[in-house]
């Protein structure tokens, strides 16, 4: 672990004795003290009341919170704490606290949290104060705030201590709630159309729905290896064919690959499936989704993004994969886009790797990855993948080489991904047999082969699509975060080196 600073020390070995007094004298950690109301409620309710006003009424309240402001002046503190709803300014005078209480009083420090209680009034300059009779420490903070006008400016211990970072910092507070608002809108957006949410196995005995490398686990009773699920998807497409015919489920997914500003081990996604729909009602519901989310969440379909407008109000762009390939590498031959030798050329003067057993949709999805991507800025929805690289999708009734499919994309990142569901047993298990013969050629984000799911599609299931948002690039997209680390609470971090 890091060294702390010896200045930093000396501070909390202050506190440590401070606590070691209150010990003493039978004060440490009480649980009596009960709050009439928040901050925030407080700041709303009385915001148009002049002091004049607040003295008519007489309003007595008993507050809570951390204290985040300190400024002694003689017989008299002000004192700012915070609670989940925002700050509160406490005005307190010798005179007005049992004998001896003052003196007390004026040894708590920054981050200690205290109870107190009061009559409303309005200072001099018109902030909204509580008159405190009684004040009382609830909870020694041994450790001191970051500096007030710095704030906690580590961008990684930020994220290595997030507690502290939420204390200090109301940006990131706000990103937080506006996640949870965002995951609620999801839902009563998807239950108003008679989706139903449901739950399905984190454990799996086989890992699939999606192309990634696993995280293996053991389960002692049962002496079997079992998979932290990559998807949802087979399982919500069992209930499917159960007929749940619309259901959905916000899950955490897992999965065993690198670190970045868009990847983190573990995430969270929306999975629905609509029976008797296709990959274009998807579209249109995604679509009205965001727009739904954007409006609800932000008061308008435009949102700045790290300084860019986007406006996810109207209809957005749709190009097939070989168009877009074609249209930001107009050096290719349009009209060889899925011949295997002449793809294989061109990545290898693009230096993407060529493998023996990549066919022309694989490759032809390699340089889409590398030249593609990141240009696609505005919001665009890419469709018609190829069957190759979607061993879940429906061929496409008139060109087999394509599915069904598409992925949209805002700034440059993937937020979703969509298809018309292979429902057809046979041409599923063909195309599983094609997956595990990649992972036996070392393939290690190659698919199992799924014989439950087999069996459950050989019951029957109806034409359906289904659609995957991945909701942290979603939020990072909403509240202008250019990470996924700032908008996961405790994201996964390289371990911190002693120094």
């Amino acid at each position: 672990m890091t060294a702390k600073p010896k200045e930093e020390n000396k501070l909390i070995a202050e506190r440590r004795r401070k606590l070691e007094d209150l010990r003493a004298e039978g004060f440490a950690f009480p649980n009596e003290y009960r709050r009439s109301a928040l901050a925030g409620q407080l700041q709303d309710i009385y915001a148009d009341y002049s002091n004049e006003a607040l003295e008519e009424n007489d309003i007595v309240v008993a507050v809570g919170g951390r204290v985040m402001t300190r400024r002694v002046m003689g017989k008299v503190t002000f004192v700012t704490i915070q609670d989940r709803s925002g700050q509160l300014q406490l005005f307190v005078q010798r005179d007005a606290l049992a004998e001896g209480h003052y003196k007390s009083f004026k040894r708590w420090d920054l981050g200690d949290i205290v109870w107190a209680t009061g009559r409303l009034f309005r200072t001099k300059t018109g902030e909204l104060s509580v008159r405190v009779e009684d004040i009382q420490l609830l909870t020694k903070s041994l450790r001191p705030l970051p500096e007030k006008y710095h704030g906690l400016s580590d961008q990684e211990l930020r994220y290595r201590q997030r507690y502290v970072d939420l204390i200090v910092n109301e940006d990131s507070r706000q990103v937080f709630r506006a996640r949870s608002q965002i995951i609620q809108s999801l839902r009563t957006y998807l239950d108003a159309l008679d989706f139903l949410e449901v739950e399905t196995p984190m454990m799996q005995p086989i890992p699939g729905g999606a192309v990634a490398r696993p995280f293996v686990t053991h389960h002692n009773t049962l002496d079997r290896q079992l998979y932290l699920r990559i998807a949802p998807e087979l399982y919500l497409k069992r209930l499917v064919v159960g007929g749940f015919e619309r259901v959905y489920e916000i899950n955490r997914s897992f999965r065993n690959e690198g670190l970045s500003t868009q990847h983190n081990p573990e995430f969270t996604m929306l999975e629905l499936y609509m029976a008797y729909a296709d990959q274009n009602i998807l579209i249109d519901l995604l679509e009205n989704l965001l727009r739904n989310i954007t409006e609800t969440i932000l008061g308008s379909g435009t949102i700045t993004y790290q300084g860019k407008e986007y406006d996810l109000s109207g209809s957005y762009e749709r190009l097939t994969i070989e168009e877009s390939v074609a249209r930001f590498n107009p050096d290719l031959d349009a009209a060889r886009l899925r011949d295997r030798e002449y793809l294989g050329e061109v990545c290898t003067r693009m230096d993407i790797p060529v493998v023996d057993d990549f066919g022309s949709g694989k490759l032809l999805i390699e340089i889409f990855e590398k030249t593609v991507e990141n240009r696609l800025d505005q919001p665009t929805f890419v469709t018609a993948f190829p069957t190759e690289v979607s061993p879940l999708a429906r061929r496409n009734s008139d060109d087999p080489w394509l599915t069904d499919r598409f992925e949209f994309f805002v700034a440059g990142r993937e937020i979703a991904n969509g298809f018309a569901e292979l429902n057809d047993s046979e041409d599923q298990a063909e195309r599983f047999r094609a997956q595990v013969e990649r992972k036996t050629s070392g393939d290690e984000e190659a698919m199992f082969y799924d014989e439950d799911y087999i069996t459950a599609l050989e019951y029957g299931m109806p034409p359906t699509a289904g659609l995957g948002v991945g909701i942290d690039r979603l939020v990072m997209l909403l509240t202008d975060a250019p990470s996924i680390r700032d908008v996961l609470l405790f994201p996964h971090l390289r371990e911190q080196q002693a120094q």
